[in-house]
């Protein structure tokens, strides 16, 4: 149970909730928008957020999309995760999204409502790293597209009022070799010890992680050492470590140490399954 009021709206076009944000904070209240819902909830019950209105989103359908036009796969920030393992148009982000959280988790937990939440593991955004996805996002002056790579950067860059609507990402890109892989230190579900995806572009393989620092991030200048073939793989991995954007998390989960060592064991998978070595 929430223990405070709120006004709750269903817009269902896009300029409503766009302009229902503007309206509320003109009011000198605190609007929020809300796509699944599952992070609002429990930070609602902690006391850790208090809006005094909630914008729900899942009514409009461009946040739904779920189609492969003639050169992008479109998802909409309030498709649910379970819908990605359901439906494998794109490999990597069902191999990412189905092991974000058990299956009666993932049936409440929304794309956007994942990629734009506060909790720092965030896995849902590792593969649009990957890809070079395009955001396409709503503010009161209409729709604008931006590449994720340009916009994320330890969480997703929105201003005031902005609404993440969908991710769009190239048919190339979704159809690339890729492979996901997150160790967890108990449990078959839950927080992870570190994720690591992976997308081999053209031979060249790139690098996205979950879980290793207190952000997800993709680290061109690690892909760079990893990829130089003039070294052993041993060294690239070794190379790689020091060019880590963030503190190591040293947390429940595992040591920074014990992170480090999970994280060598990775790569070195990864690279061979690849074709990396």
């Amino acid at each position: 149970m929430i223990a405070f009021n709120f006004d709750y709206y269903e817009p269902v076009k896009i300029e409503d909730a766009t302009g229902l944000y503007r309206n509320i904070k003109k009011d000198g209240k605190t609007p929020i928008y809300l796509s699944g819902g599952t992070e609002i909830i429990t930070l609602g019950r902690l006391n850790l957020i208090k809006p005094d209105a909630v914008i729900d989103i899942k009514k409009i359908p461009e946040c739904h999309q779920f189609r492969m036009d003639q050169h992008h796969l479109i998802v909409g920030a309030a498709t649910r995760l379970n819908e990605f393992e359901n439906n494998n148009s794109f490999p990597l982000l069902s191999s990412v999204t189905k092991e974000i959280a058990d299956h009666t988790s993932n049936n409440s937990i929304t794309l956007g409502g994942n990629i734009c939440g506060q909790i720092f593991y965030r896995e849902a955004v590792l593969p649009f790293l990957l890809a070079d996805s395009i955001c396409i996002t709503a503010r009161i002056s209409g729709l604008r597209k931006r590449n994720i790579n340009e916009m994320f950067n330890q969480h997703l860059l929105l201003e005031e009022g902005e609404l993440l609507v969908s991710l769009a990402t190239k048919k190339e890109y979704v159809e690339s070799n890729s492979i996901s892989i997150k160790i967890r230190q108990q449990w078959n579900t839950g927080y992870p010890l570190i994720t690591v995806a992976a997308l081999n572009k053209d031979g060249y393989i790139r690098f996205a992680f979950s879980g290793l620092c207190p952000f997800p991030f993709r680290s061109e200048p690690m892909e760079e050492v990893l990829n130089n073939h003039n070294l052993s793989m041993r060294e690239r991995i070794g190379a790689a470590l020091p060019l880590i954007p963030g503190p190591i998390l040293n947390d429940v989960e595992g040591s920074s140490e014990y992170r480090l060592f999970v994280l060598e064991n990775t790569l070195t998978t990864i690279l061979k399954k690849l074709g990396g070595e």
